[in-house]
């Protein structure tokens, strides 16, 4: 939700600040700032109210000292304001902090009793005004933070500094990640490896009621009590070239494009092209499961109602998708035998780590699909199912949504041998299709630069809405989602059987209707959608194959031509067409396309 770096022991502390910020912007953009030793004993805090290229200017290379906290924010107690922006202050205390304090108001009432003023609307400040009470009470830096921490109650991942100990810095999670990094002669805090990347040899990734306290080449992590904890040390992977553009205008752009890759990528931690098969999953045995629940958030929701076409068809399984905010509090009912997968780029979101903990708690299976190897959900999972799409900046999910959905066919074809509903021949076809997904949408990527030229009469429209059917009735719904996101025009997906009960009163002459239309099985009931809209005055764009575009000829206003595939390598065709759609539409409307408004990566709290 918002971004944590801190580094001891560099001398160059300010400069690496900022450049983690840089990189942790996705995650939140609101507000940004930091505080840094001055190398003369005291702190030097610069904040501002807008994004980190404006806090760097602010601090405007000025000298600094070698310890130093950072954070950009995702406003949500107090809105955007340099008052609001991180660092807070109290006393000697300066802290950062990602999540929300749940007992805020009455921490507020008891530390403005005490004699503490307030000079921001957020929760983080009332953690400074606590940790520099505790610290008037001992000399002990350390004892004082896990009193504080103790008083605390929510989601939060903190890093904070200490005026007087120039080499420390202390961190603690609940909820919200943080990690540790180290090298001979610097530490590190941050909320993603990311922020880190070409800076720290060495990770430590931290456990709900952990405090880490970082010293230059030196991490000591203990739990809330002060026993010491031992924590496995993981290398750092990540490069720096990861976090940049390249040639491309903006990270979203560059993530479509890397899609071809990184699927393949995925596809290979799935597939025995050897066997011509789905490798099995240590632990997964669908052939005893019941019933397949499937639970994610926005674009990672669309993924699974994707799949529950697939593992219902091909394995015979019956799958039901929900939200995670809604599946945690309908009081779900359990099915012996039940298996839930849990669907989550960062392997943080808070409502889909939650839901999954109701479900381990209720006795199921539970299988994580994420992106971040050493994520919340990866350790608390009992299986992981991977997705390899390296690290996503653009906060619209391109390329980590298609890897979702290529391991999800991998392993709803998984789910089909399994069960017995896929003889030898079935399976080979099936990972033949597989393997030719990279090379669809690699071809698929060609229809770039028409979609850039019908995109700038779209960009004009007040509604679009979005038609599909069957698995495409999903991608219709993930089709107006990254619209929406990234453009602001208003868009919906629809079912397109669904028209004549009630979404057609929305269509008019010259509303703009894209219609995903392969030239399948269904696709003369599609064909009369068309029609219908067609026939109100809707503008139609059609996305579909050769086939399928002279069978349109004269009815829409444009094909978007797309390869012919079959089974999920179509698909995923069409997901490349929607995402470069939206792109282009927010290109031309001029909007943000990497950090649209009020939106961030990854959503850390309720």
């Amino acid at each position: 939700m918002c971004g944590i770096i801190a580094v001891t022991g560099r001398p160059d502390a300010a400069r690496v600040l900022i450049q983690g910020l840089e990189r942790l912007e996705y995650r939140g953009y609101d507000s940004a700032g930091l505080s840094v030793t001055d190398g003369e004993g005291g702190i030097v805090r610069v904040r501002v109210a807008g994004k980190v290229n404006e806090l760097k200017a602010a601090w405007n290379s000025r000298e600094a000292g070698s310890c130093g906290i950072a954070h950009t924010r995702w406003a949500t107690h107090g809105p955007a304001t340099e008052a609001n922006a991180h660092p807070h202050t109290a006393g000697r205390v300066h802290v950062v902090h990602n999540g929300i304090i749940e007992n805020y108001r009455s921490l507020r009432e008891a530390t403005t009793k005490a004699g503490a003023t307030f000079h921001s609307q957020t929760d983080t400040e009332v953690i400074a005004w606590l940790y520099a009470a505790a610290l008037e009470e001992s000399n002990d830096v350390v004892d004082a933070f896990q009193r504080t921490v103790r008083k605390l109650e929510g989601a939060y991942s903190l890093a904070v500094m200490v005026d007087g100990e120039d080499d420390l810095l202390l961190g603690a999670r609940r909820g919200a990640p943080l990690l540790a990094g180290f090298d001979d002669t610097a530490g590190y805090l941050a909320s993603d490896p990311l922020a880190l990347a070409g800076e720290a040899q060495s990770l430590i990734f931290l456990e709900d009621g952990e405090i880490a306290a970082v010293r230059p080449g030196r991490v000591d992590i203990t739990d809330l009590t002060g026993r010491a904890v031992t924590r496995p040390v993981q290398p750092a992977q990540l490069s720096p070239v990861l976090a940049e553009k390249g040639s491309y205008r903006h990270f979203m752009e560059k993530e479509i494009h890397e899609q071809p890759e990184v699927v393949a990528r995925t596809l290979g931690a799935y597939v025995d092209q050897v066997e011509n098969t789905i490798r099995a999953r240590d632990g997964l045995d669908f052939s005893k499961a019941s019933r397949l629940l499937i639970v994610g958030c926005g674009t990672a929701a669309y993924a699974g109602e994707v799949a529950e076409y697939w593992f219902e068809r091909i394995a015979r399984l019956p799958t039901e998708v929900d939200i995670a905010s809604e599946f945690r509090y309908r009081d779900p009912a359990f099915l012996e035998g039940d298996v839930a997968l849990f669907i989550s780029q960062s392997g943080e979101t808070a409502d889909t780590l939650e839901a999954m903990r109701l479900c381990k708690a209720a006795g199921l299976i539970t299988v994580a699909l994420v992106n971040t190897a050493h994520s919340t959900m990866a350790r608390e999972a009992d299986i992981v199912a991977p997705t390899l799409a390296g690290p996503e900046i653009g906060v619209a999910s391109t390329k980590a949504f298609s890897c979702q959905l290529a391991a999800l066919a991998c392993l709803a074809v998984r789910a089909g041998i399994e069960r017995g509903h896929l003889d030898t021949a079935s399976v080979t076809d099936h990972v033949a299709q597989l393997m030719a997904i990279p090379g669809t949408m690699s071809e698929a990527l060609r229809a770039d630069g028409q979609i850039d030229q019908l995109a700038r009469d779209l960009s004009r429209s007040e509604i679009v809405l979005y038609l599909g059917r069957d698995q495409y009735f999903p991608m219709a719904l993930e089709g107006a989602l990254k619209l929406k996101e990234i453009s602001y025009i208003h868009a919906e997906g629809y079912a397109a059987g669904e028209l004549k009960h009630g979404p057609i009163a929305l269509v008019e002459e010259g509303v703009s209707v894209i219609v995903l239309a392969p030239s399948d099985s269904l696709f003369a009931k599609t064909r009369s959608s068309i029609e219908q809209v067609r026939a109100r005055g809707a503008h139609v764009l059609a996305l579909t194959d050769e086939a399928g575009a002279e069978a349109l000829e004269g009815l829409v206003q444009a094909s978007i031509l797309l390869p012919a595939a079959r089974g999920a390598a179509n698909l995923m065709s069409a997901a490349v067409a929607v995402q470069l759609i939206a792109y282009h539409v927010a290109v031309h409307k001029g909007t943000d396309v990497d950090q649209p408004r009020n939106l961030a990566k990854s959503v850390t709290v309720e």
